[in-house]
């Protein structure tokens, strides 16, 4: 199975993505090229038949293969608890951005699962990989926006210190989406915390750069950009 799968995405390879999308994933030097929405119908097809067959036996020789891994767990109808024992097999296996945000966006989890997913991911919290960092700070971003997670999730980023590029883009990006759904407790948590000057300065422009941000908002944090305004 997975040598047909494998033939199947070198029959989808576009070599003009091959070498666009690889600009993009400095250090990954595996990728056939196949653009993400082809992946995913492929997904929907490995999904009609025996696709844990398919995860028990990927090598993960190509980029493309690791994506199709995470896209199953986080698309299948499997149980909640059968995910995160995929999960736990697939999590380190992720070696850059783009396969991590494309996985965490794709799960549709139910209200009554985010108790059993938060505990799951924060799992990861002392983790020393970059990308297991990455994994659970974008998946609070993705799930964990909420009234009654965001207290939690702050004090989760502020505890984090690490030098590592793309997990303080990640806690960059997820202040950027909290700021968006509650600016007040966004305001109150900037005001106070633990952030490197890289990763704060990070946030606030990328408040500053989304269009969800009013004119008089990005002036405001103009000038927490300029001057790290203590309030």
């Amino acid at each position: 199975m997975v040598e047909e799968i494998r033939a199947q995405l070198f029959m989808l390879q576009d070599l003009k993505y091959q070498q666009f999308h690889s600009s993009l994933c400095p250090g990954i030097s595996n990728i056939i090229g196949v653009p993400v929405p082809k992946i995913r119908k492929l997904v929907k097809q490995i999904l009609k038949k025996d696709y844990e067959t398919y995860l028990n036996l990927v090598d993960n020789r190509y980029y493309e293969e690791t994506m199709i891994e995470g896209l199953i767990i986080a698309t299948s109808n499997m149980s909640v608890e059968k995910k995160f024992f995929y999960l736990q097999r697939f999590v380190p296996k992720i070696d850059n951005w783009a396969i991590c945000d494309t996985v965490c966006s794709s799960f549709k989890w139910r209200e009554k699962e985010l108790p059993l997913v938060w505990n799951f991911i924060i799992s990861y919290q002392h983790s020393k990989r970059e990308f297991e960092l990455r994994f659970m700070i974008v998946m609070m971003m993705d799930y964990f926006i909420l009234e009654s997670y965001l207290h939690q999730v702050f004090m989760m980023i502020d505890s984090i210190s690490v030098d590592d590029y793309y997990t303080n883009m990640a806690i960059a990006w997820l202040i950027s989406v909290a700021f968006v759904k509650d600016k007040n407790k966004t305001l109150n948590y900037l005001k106070k915390n633990h952030l490197s000057d890289f990763t704060y300065q990070k946030a606030l422009q990328k408040i500053i750069e989304s269009n969800r941000v009013s004119k008089e908002d990005k002036n405001l944090i103009r000038k927490m950009k300029k001057d790290r305004l203590v309030f």
